[in-house]
């Protein structure tokens, strides 16, 4: 008798236990976030320490600081190498128990991290990298991206240029994931707007002399050298054909991926004319120049957002929202990215839109140009807007998605 005593409250106190460590899982308020970007090289201006800095204002803007919650933000250097990223990814999730992996500006980087965010069950939030893959035949129940992607970006500058007669192409093609995609697309659209593509030439990532590409690229005679780059690349091939007289042969060179950082970096001189696709500017609206006002505040050189940093705080904003209405940290990415999914929305940088089934959050697009520097009001005051692409037409409609997790 004793002995079934005895084990009937060992039984008691073990279900005991249990239930009291469910319930305290249950009730877990605790989030960690890694940030994982190029800290240092390329593509450093339009994300590295900066996005750091908008996920934290999302974080303190969230509430849930006030609420009880312990929000962790960490940050790491891919150093846009695909190897590197997954190997800091991997060390986050299994030994730092790393919630959310954000803004992962490198295509190749984001595709591998995608992939080890799925199998572990983790999310990505995705605002850097552009490749539309991410969304299309790549997607996972994991991963969403919110800001832009060679879509868009195809569908933007590559559509206004092709129809103001810029019927022939010569891709400047960055050799690697992003690049390849961005030329993809953009073929895509200036064949189905009449155009023709005359040739590419592939470069490395992080190049510093782009002369025999862009001699390639005045030889062909194309009216349009498309640049199917980022950061310290468009830069630096766009001040190259400057000093190739590319423009003043007649060619125009249409940037296809532009972040005002690089504008900034360029000199209105050299950027001016130029047309390009982005889904945001910090000289919007009240709302956008109110945020981007604090945000500089505490930037590195006090510099004003670019659209991936902008992109990381509403991504953010809308995760800690997500994880807000499930009243606790499930530590279940697919159930918390589904959670964002159903939850509408509204941020007070791009607005209200629907995060759609294939992880890509809906927001219009704009065609802008660099102003002359006799337009210019003042610092950061760059763009004049052009057009505005609506976010239906912005993203890839969903009957044509290659995504398996749309249902057709």
């Amino acid at each position: 008798m004793t002995t079934t005593f005895a084990r009937r409250s060992a039984a008691l106190l073990a279900c005991a236990a249990f239930g009291f460590a469910t319930s305290a899982f249950a009730q877990d308020k605790t989030v960690k976030i890694g940030v994982l970007n190029d800290m240092s090289s390329l593509y450093a201006d339009i994300g590295g320490p900066n996005s750091v800095v908008a996920i934290k204002m999302a974080v303190e803007d969230s509430g849930l600081l006030k609420k009880g919650w312990k929000i962790d933000v960490i940050s790491g250097d891919h150093q846009n190498k695909p190897d590197v990223g997954v190997n800091i990814a991997r060390q986050w999730i299994d030994n730092d128990k790393v919630d959310a992996i954000a803004d992962t500006p490198n295509s190749g980087v984001a595709l591998a991290v995608s992939n080890l965010v799925k199998e572990k069950n983790s999310v990505l939030l995705n605002s850097g990298a552009a490749s539309a893959d991410l969304t299309g035949k790549a997607c996972t129940p994991n991963t969403v991206s919110y800001t832009y992607d060679t879509y868009m970006l195809a569908n933007g500058t590559g559509k206004a240029l092709t129809k103001a007669g810029g019927d022939s192409w010569f891709f400047l093609t960055a050799d690697y994931a992003f690049g390849h995609a961005l030329e993809r697309d953009t073929t895509a659209v200036v064949t189905a707007n009449g155009g023709k593509v005359l040739g590419s030439v592939k470069h490395p990532i992080n190049t510093a002399d782009f002369s025999s590409f862009l001699l390639q690229a005045q030889s062909s005679k194309a009216k349009v050298v498309g640049l199917a780059n980022a950061g310290g690349d468009t830069t630096n091939s766009i001040k190259q054909a400057a000093e190739f007289g590319i423009v003043q042969g007649g060619q125009k060179l249409a940037a296809l991926l532009l972040f005002i950082n690089d504008v900034h970096s360029l000199g209105l001189k050299t950027a001016q004319g130029l047309t390009f696709t982005e889904s945001f500017y910090w000289d919007m609206n009240e709302q956008t120049r109110a945020w981007s006002k604090r945000f500089s505040a505490l930037a590195n050189k006090n510099a004003m957002p670019s659209m991936t940093q902008a992109g990381n705080y509403a991504m953010v904003l809308h995760y800690l929202k997500a994880m807000d209405a499930l009243g606790s940290n499930p530590h279940d990415g697919a159930k918390v990215v589904a959670k964002m999914k159903e939850l509408p929305t509204d941020d007070p940088l791009f607005g209200k839109g629907p995060l759609r089934e294939d992880g890509r959050r809906l927001i219009p697009a704009y065609l802008f140009e660099v102003k002359k520097p006799d337009r210019s009001k003042g610092p950061w005051d760059y763009y004049k807007q052009i057009a505005t692409i609506a976010a239906e037409d912005a993203a890839k409609p969903l009957k044509d998605s290659e995504c398996p997790l749309v249902k057709k």
